[in-house]
């Protein structure tokens, strides 16, 4: 099958499966309607979605003939949920969401419990013969951090998603692989993380073949922008430790080396920048100065506190901002845009990526300047960009 592309619905606000349903019908469909055509024609190419089902969505349509009407409906309608986005469990849109992202985590069954109730939705809602994917939190939060034992339920937790997906497979032919998505200030924020978490808690039992077909990771170019990481080495580093790719996020940081500005032009950026200390996110950034080690802060607002004189900044900014794919600069301020060609370039030369899903989740908290006239305006310009660089 060719690669599959979409868009990841977490960008829209709602919990439960009503909100889910109508915001498909309202956002979905009018970008549909944009980069696909008439979704109700006949023949007519379907667009990738990457659902986001929060926990009362998943269980819901779990339950009874839900998930089957779902998957009607997404066929009638023109679109395909190759992928799901299971890293948020509760409300992504409500007004404070910072660490609670991570909860619960992989320590915890509830965690577990959310991850085979997408298992067996995503399973309903697709297509014959379409493989799924499902991103998921890269373990809990770095703080504090997990002990030997801890590490060893979370792989326990794992490996019983593993073990499913190998039994639904054996019975219907579906593959679905879990693919945990490393995030700055996480367990698991580098890929070197990754791969200590497989060779020394996941492949050391008698199901390493099982663990290494269906537990994958999720690559998300944002993610290892702002660790500092480069895009080649982090998939050439996975590849060498024959840990599958199972997903890419297509995402773009906020970026800024004040050292290539005028000293005159620095406090501009200072001010740009702080219109991104937003409080709904948390947004991770590391700074590197010229002659020092890079630093890591939570969230931006931490990092724009330690300035004094903003004419004398000459460090590299790296913000955890999800800006839109398309833009690769704006005012005084950069983005990682030429990332995502090299994480692109890098996925075509070894041809084993599938699953790519733009993942521009803050439109909602952009500044004004950056939005487009609607949502399905934004999303649809991303796709159109995205699907002009021939995946």
């Amino acid at each position: 099958m060719p690669p599959r592309f979409g868009y990841c619905t977490n960008v829209h606000a709602g919990a439960d499966l009503a909100s889910m349903q109508a915001n498909l019908a309202e956002h979905a469909l009018a970008v549909r309607r944009q980069v696909g055509g008439d979704p109700a024609a006949p023949g007519d190419e379907k667009m990738g979605v990457g659902l986001w089902l929060a926990a009362p969505a998943a269980r819901a349509l779990r339950q009874g003939e839900a998930a089957a009407e779902l998957g009607h409906w997404l066929a009638d309608h023109g679109l395909l949920p190759f992928t799901l986005n299971g890293f948020p469990y509760g409300d992504f849109h409500q007004p404070v969401v910072k660490h609670r992202v991570y909860e619960p985590n992989w320590l915890e069954t509830a965690r577990l419990e959310y991850t085979l109730d997408l298992v067996h939705v995503l399973d309903r809602i697709l297509p014959p013969g379409e493989a799924g994917s499902i991103s998921t939190l890269p373990l809990a939060w770095g703080k504090p951090a997990p002990g030997t034992d801890q590490l060893q339920q979370a792989a326990a937790h794992l490996r019983q998603v593993a073990a499913e997906l190998a039994r639904l497979e054996a019975e219907t032919g579906r593959h679905i692989t879990l693919a945990l998505e490393p995030e700055p200030g996480c367990v698991l924020q580098r890929s070197e993380d990754v791969v200590r978490l497989f060779e020394d808690h996941l492949l050391s039992d008698d199901d390493a073949d099982t663990v290494r077909r269906y537990l994958s990771v999720c690559h998300d170019v944002c993610h290892a922008v702002v660790m500092c990481e480069d895009q080649v080495e982090v998939l050439q580093r996975y590849r060498a430790a024959g840990i599958r790719v199972g997903k890419v996020q297509v995402s773009s940081a906020v970026c800024v080396d004040f050292q290539q500005l005028e000293p005159a032009q620095r406090p501009d950026a200072v001010a740009q920048l702080r219109a991104f200390a937003e409080d709904r996110y948390l947004h991770q950034t590391t700074v590197t100065p010229t002659d020092g080690q890079t630093k890591f802060y939570e969230d931006l607002p931490l990092a724009l506190a330690g300035i004094d004189d903003a004419t004398r900044l000459t460090s590299s900014w790296r913000i955890h901002f999800h800006v839109p794919v398309y833009l690769s600069e704006f005012g005084r301020l950069g983005t990682s845009r030429s990332a995502i060609l090299e994480c692109l370039a890098e996925c075509r030369r070894h041809a084993d990526v599938a699953h790519f899903e733009v993942e521009t989740y803050a439109w909602g908290v952009l500044p004004a300047e950056l939005k487009q006239a609607t949502l399905a305006d934004g999303i649809a310009k991303e796709l159109t960009w995205f699907a002009g660089q021939q995946i």
